[in-house]
């Protein structure tokens, strides 16, 4: 679905947005993925970008 480049910033904007979760809390971390993932499918690759929608999408959650 995405190149290693795309993958390595989503996979370290998820852990940026995520870092303060404890490990129980997969639910939450499950979200924001997803947030993540769809903004990015639909083109997205700016990483302060993609932090913002993570950060809302954990802000939705809590």
């Amino acid at each position: 679905m995405f190149g290693s480049e795309v993958t390595l910033l989503l996979r370290t904007v998820l852990n940026e947005v995520c870092a303060g979760l404890a490990e129980h809390e997969t639910e939450k971390k499950a979200l924001v993925a997803s947030k993540i993932l769809e903004s990015a499918s639909k083109g997205e690759r700016d990483a302060e970008a993609l932090r913002s929608v993570g950060r809302q999408a954990l802000l939705a959650a809590a």
